[in-house]
């Protein structure tokens, strides 16, 4: 199971959203990359990081800061935000991002993403963000009016190799993982699924643990660690299953 530490990014600073709602935010570092490097040092394996301006501008608005963030650690990084056509994705894989996450246009243009599935593989994501179980878009900000699972299962269809699952009503609230769902919506699409919001504590690396089974190949923490909720090197021992598991 792999912890992805998250960092997302609004006006350049290292901020959380409660529930995805952008009056809703707490600024926890204004040097990205610095908080990329902390995450690194503390033993991470793989960052996610979300450009949120992006999301709303449905463009990349924060490059500067990934730029930074990708010459300041040695860490593969999945980025997510305004990625809605194939040259934005060429462009930032060619700058060294690892995974390029697609959102709104899973649920807009499925083609553009069977065609970047095409070109580029596995470096290919969908995000599914969503609230009573039907995915949103626009930053979260609009109903796709689609259930998760079916837009799971039609992504699959069309060659992505993983999902990111975003629980909304639970993220960044610190009110616990929902790794049922999330491992229902893998079982759905037959490919490997992220977990995402609502991470507290141990009890939440231990429910994702208990569900890595049936396809939740890991889990993105946010909050909880800038909060200081959840330590990051006794979540990555509890994950491995050490002592901090028991």
């Amino acid at each position: 199971m792999i912890l992805f530490p998250a960092i997302d990014i609004r006006g350049g600073n290292c901020v959380r959203l409660t529930e995805g709602r952008f009056d809703q935010e707490t600024v926890y570092g204004h040097n990205p990359a610095a908080m990329a490097l902390r995450w690194q040092e503390a033993g991470a394996e793989y960052l996610h990081v979300v450009d949120l301006d992006g999301a709303l501008a449905g463009k990349p608005a924060n490059l500067a800061a990934v730029e930074e963030i990708l010459k300041t650690v040695n860490l593969p990084v999945q980025l997510g935000g305004g990625i809605r056509n194939l040259q934005t994705v060429e462009l930032l894989l060619a700058k060294g991002v690892r995974r390029v996450i697609l959102g709104s246009v899973a649920v807009r243009q499925p083609e553009l993403v069977k065609e970047a599935c095409r070109l580029f593989g596995a470096a290919i994501v969908v995000g599914i963000d969503a609230k009573d179980g039907v995915a949103a878009v626009e930053g979260w900000g609009i109903s796709g009016g689609m259930e998760a699972t079916e837009l799971a299962k039609r992504m699959a269809a069309v060659g992505v190799a993983r999902i990111i699952y975003t629980d909304i009503s639970r993220d960044g609230t610190l009110s616990g993982v929902n790794a049922e769902a999330t491992a229902l919506l893998a079982e759905a699409a037959g490919i490997p699924v992220i977990a995402s919001g609502g991470v507290k504590d141990l009890k939440d690396i231990r429910e994702v643990g208990r569900v890595a089974s049936r396809g939740v190949e890991g889990v993105i923490i946010g909050k909880a660690l800038y909060t200081g909720s959840l330590d990051l090197q006794e979540a990555l021992q509890a994950a491995k299953g050490g002592e901090a598991a028991c």
